[in-house]
């Protein structure tokens, strides 16, 4: 029911849009997260935006770089990420929340999950 893509390689400092369809259930009511699992390590919120669009929280190490927005008549949410850097390097997945429809960091509210796409950056 969401359905990640946009990922790729690309190098440092270059940008990616990753997007996210939903379907089957009013997205467009939810609030909304991506996520990253980089290798080795543990699956880490990235930015999450209210149902509206208007709310938006980032983690610091995105902050000024990565934006959230979204497009509620498409059922689309977009991360766009500028000036890649190879810690970014990870496969991002998106996320909705059922339970509120503002941004929210715990992973434990989010109940649909897309399948994941990988982004590469090289240094």
């Amino acid at each position: 029911q969401l359905q990640a893509s946009g990922g790729g390689l690309v190098q440092a400092g270059g940008s990616l849009r990753l997007s996210c369809a939903a379907s089957g259930r009013t997205f467009s009511s939810y609030a909304m997260g991506w996520f990253r699992q980089a290798p080795g390590k543990e699956r880490e919120i990235v930015g999450s935006i209210s149902w509206s669009g208007g709310n938006t929280y980032y983690i610091d190490s995105v902050k000024g770089r990565f934006t959230m927005f979204r497009d509620n008549a498409k059922a689309t949410v977009f991360l766009q990420m500028n000036s890649l850097k190879p810690e970014d390097t990870a496969v991002y997945y998106c996320a909705a929340s059922t339970s509120t429809i503002m941004p929210t960091v715990r992973q434990g509210a989010y109940d649909y999950w897309g399948q994941g796409t990988l982004v590469t950056v090289s240094s």
